[in-house]
C-alpha cells in the first residue's frame, strides 16, 4: 500500500518537471559555477532595474487588497465550515507563522539592515552615522520587514486556505486560478504549479543561504572557523540531516514543537536585552520609528529613483519584494494549512499584523541598541557590519557580558530557525508536487530535502549572497502576474459567495413571510 502511494507521488508532471529542472539548475552550478554566477549577474541587474516598479506597485496593491478584505463584509467569513473552530492554539499559531515565515530573516538582518542604512543613508542629502541616518535607517527597516511583505504571504495563504477549507479543492496555485473557471486546461494548472515549485525553492535557498552564511560568520568571530564556501556547505549538510528528520516527523510534532522552542527562546532574548540594554533609547526608537513608518507610509510604498539613478531601492526594497513574492507559495500554502477555522478578519490580521510587530520589537531591540552605542558610546559596530553583514549580530554581542554563552544561544536559534523553514518548506513542496496531498510521502520529502540543500549549496559556492539574491529576483518575476489573478479570483468567489448568502437569506424570510 505504501509503495503505491510513493509511486502515484512521483507520477505526476508537476513533481517530475519541477524536480528536472531544479536537478539542472543544481548541476550547471556545481559543475560551472563561474558561468552561472555571470548570468545571474546579468539577469539580476536587468530585472531588478526593468521591472522594479512592477514589484513596488502590485505589493502596495496587495496592501491595500488584503486591508480591505478584513474589514469589509467579506471578514466574517470562515476557512472552513460555519462554526468551525481553529485546529491550532493563537500561540502555536503565531509561532509557525513566524518560524515558516521570516524568522530567519529578521535575525540575519535584524541588526545588519538598521546599522547599514546608518553607514549609508537611503535617502539623499543625510549624513551617514549621523542621528538622522539612524532615524531613517530604522523607519525604511521597519518599512522593509513590515505589513508589505507579509500582505503577499497573506494573498496567497488566504486564496488557498478558503479554497481547500470552503470548497474543499486541492492545495494547489494552479487550482486557484482556474476556481472560476473549471474548464480551463491541465496542462495550464500543472504550467503554474511547476512555476510555484520553482520559486518556492529558490525562495528557500536565499532564506538557507543567508542562515548559513551567518552561521559561519558566527562561528569565524566567536570561535575562529574558517569562513569559506567548503565550511558552508558542510553547515548546508547538517541542516539537511536536521530539517529531514524533523520534517519526515510532521507538522503537529517536529515543525510545531520547533516552532514553540524559537518563540520561547526570541522572547526570552528580547526581554533580557531590553532590559540589558538602553532600556529608555529602545523604548523611544522604537515609537518614533512606528510614528515615522505610519506618516511615510505611501511615500515609502512608492519610492523610486528614477531621476538620480540611485541603486538603493532595487538591492534593497526590490529585492525584499521579490525575495518575499518567490517564497509565497511555500509560506502561503503552509499559512494555509495550519489555518483552518479562522475567519478571513483573524487570518489577515493575524499573518499582517502580529510577526511583523515581534520583528518590529526585535529589530527596535538589537538594531537600536547597535544604533545607541555608534552614536553615544563610541564603539564601530556599523564600521565592522560594512567589512562582513554575516557577523552583524554577534559583533553587537561583544559589547555584552557572557559574550560567548550568548553567541552560543544565538546560533542555536538561528539553526532552529533555519530547519524550521526549511522542513516546512520540504513539506509544502512535497505536497504541491503530490497533487495537494496534506500527508505527502516521505520519501517525496527526502527528494525535495535533498535538492533544495543542492541548490543552496550551488549558490553559496558560485556567487555568495548575490546569488541567492539574484535567483529570488528572476523566478518572482513571472509570479508577480500570478498574484494578480489569485487575487481578481479570490474577490470574484467571495461575492459570490455573499450573493448567493443573500439569495438563500431572502428565501427563508419569505418562506417564513408565507
Amino acid at each position: 500500500m505504501k509503495k503505491n502511494r510513493d509511486r502515484a507521488s512521483y507520477n505526476n508532471p508537476v513533481f517530475k518537471i519541477s524536480a528536472i529542472i531544479v536537478g539542472l539548475f543544481t548541476i550547471w552550478g556545481a559543475f560551472s559555477p563561474d558561468s552561472l554566477a555571470k548570468n545571474a549577474s546579468i539577469v539580476f541587474s536587468f530585472t531588478s532595474k526593468s521591472f522594479g516598479w512592477l514589484y513596488l506597485l502590485s505589493v502596495a496593491v496587495f496592501v491595500f487588497f488584503c486591508l480591505y478584505l478584513a474589514f469589509s463584509k467579506y471578514g466574517s467569513i470562515k476557512l472552513g465550515p460555519d462554526g468551525e473552530k481553529a485546529e491550532y492554539s493563537l500561540f502555536a499559531w503565531i509561532s509557525m507563522l513566524f518560524s515558516a515565515g521570516f524568522g530567519v530573516g529578521i535575525v540575519f538582518w535584524g541588526v545588519a539592515e538598521p546599522l547599514t542604512h546608518f553607514s549609508s543613508p537611503p535617502l539623499p542629502g543625510v549624513e551617514p552615522q549621523s542621528a538622522e541616518a539612524a532615524r531613517v535607517a530604522m523607519r525604511y527597516s521597519f518599512f522593509n520587514w513590515g505589513i508589505h511583505q507579509w500582505s503577499v504571504f497573506a494573498i496567497v495563504g488566504l486564496a488557498l486556505a478558503y479554497y481547500q477549507y470552503r470548497h474543499k479543492r486541492r492545495v494547489l496555485v494552479g487550482e486557484v486560478l482556474s476556481a472560476n473557471h473549471p474548464e480551463k486546461r491541465k496542462r495550464l494548472k500543472s504550467a503554474v504549479n511547476i512555476l510555484a515549485v520553482i520559486a518556492t525553492v529558490t525562495g528557500i535557498a536565499t532564506s538557507m543561504g543567508m542562515g548559513v552564511l551567518q552561521i559561519n560568520g558566527g562561528l569565524n568571530y566567536v570561535f575562529s572557523v574558517p569562513n569559506n564556501p567548503w565550511v558552508q556547505i558542510g553547515i548546508v549538510g547538517i541542516m539537511l540531516a536536521l530539517y529531514l528528520v524533523s520534517a519526515t516527523t510532521g507538522i503537529d510534532k517536529g515543525i510545531k514543537i520547533l516552532s514553540n522552542t524559537n518563540m520561547i527562546l526570541v522572547l526570552a532574548l528580547m526581554v533580557f536585552f531590553l532590559f540589558r540594554g538602553p532600556t529608555v533609547f529602545i523604548f523611544e526608537s522604537f515609537v518614533l520609528a512606528i510614528g515615522d513608518y505610519i506618516q511615510h507610509f505611501m511615500e515609502m510604498s512608492f519610492y523610486l529613483t528614477p531621476y538620480t539613478g540611485e541603486a538603493w531601492v532595487q538591492d534593497w526594497t526590490v529585492f525584499y519584494w521579490a525575495w518575499v513574492i518567490a517564497w509565497s507559495p511555500f509560506v502561503g500554502s503552509f499559512v494555509a494549512r495550519i489555518s483552518k477555522g479562522r475567519t478571513i478578519r483573524e487570518f489577515i490580521i493575524g499573518v499582517m499584523v502580529v510577526p511583523p510587530a515581534i520583528g518590529f520589537v526585535w529589530m527596535a531591540i538589537f538594531g537600536g541598541t547597535g544604533l545607541y552605542m555608534d552614536l553615544f558610546q563610541g564603539t564601530a559596530i556599523s564600521e565592522a557590519v560594512s567589512q562582513d553583514v554575516t557577523t552583524a549580530i554577534f559583533v553587537l554581542l561583544k559589547e555584552f557580558p557572557l559574550y560567548t554563552l550568548l553567541s552560543v544561544i544565538m546560533l542555536v536559534l538561528i539553526v532552529i530557525f533555519l530547519v524550521t523553514s526549511a522542513d516546512s518548506a520540504v513539506f509544502v513542496l512535497a505536497m504541491m508536487t503530490s497533487d495537494g496531498d496534506l500527508n505527502p510521502s516521505n520519501m517525496v520529502k527526502v527528494i525535495w530535502g535533498v535538492l533544495m540543500a543542492g541548490i543552496t549549496a550551488v549558490l553559496i559556492a558560485s556567487s555568495g549572497l548575490k546569488g541567492l539574491q539574484t535567483a529570488s529576483l528572476v523566478s518572482a518575476l513571472p509570479f508577480t502576474l500570478i498574484l494578480g489573478i489569485i487575487s481578481i479570483s479570490l474577490y470574484k468567489s467571495l461575492s459570490r459567495e455573499r450573493k448567493e448568502a443573500k439569495g438563500q437569506a431572502k428565501k427563508v424570510l419569505l418562506q417564513k413571510a408565507q
